[in-house]
């Protein structure tokens, strides 16, 4: 789809369906129904990651197309937003099924301490979830 078109379509209902919510990523993601695709610079996430991410910088998502999952949701992620919506939009371009996280890596960090860490970690690695 050519961008041009992709903005002839864009309403409210789309502006409402590219984002996605903490609680509702991660319960896709233990589904095994959405791939986390993590696209901050390698140093950053050298600096401090998420181990059930794929990390593909924003940079090289168009070279790396053929490491993402077709059959799932994408979800783009990043500290706040920025990069994670322009990374959405290239990928619904692209024909995916994408949406990128609304509160960032940084809301995840904060959401994701102590029993929330545990529970969900329990929950991809007893097969109640999937893995990245």
């Amino acid at each position: 789809m050519e961008f041009s078109e992709y903005l002839k379509t864009f309403d409210y209902r789309a502006r409402r369906e590219m984002k996605i919510n903490i609680a509702t990523l991660l319960d896709l993601f233990k589904r095994g129904e959405a791939q986390i695709i993590d696209i901050r610079f390698a140093e950053e996430v050298k600096a401090w990651g998420f181990g059930f991410m794929k990390n593909i910088p924003l940079n090289e998502l168009p070279e790396r197309l053929d490491e993402i999952d077709g059959d799932k949701w994408i979800v783009t992620v990043c500290p706040h937003y920025d990069r994670a919506a322009i990374a959405r939009h290239y990928l619904t371009l692209k024909g995916y099924r994408s949406k990128y996280l609304v509160e960032g890596l940084l809301g995840l960090a904060d959401y994701l301490r102590g029993d929330r860490a545990r529970d969900f970690i329990t929950a991809i690695d007893t097969g109640d979830g999937a893995s990245a």
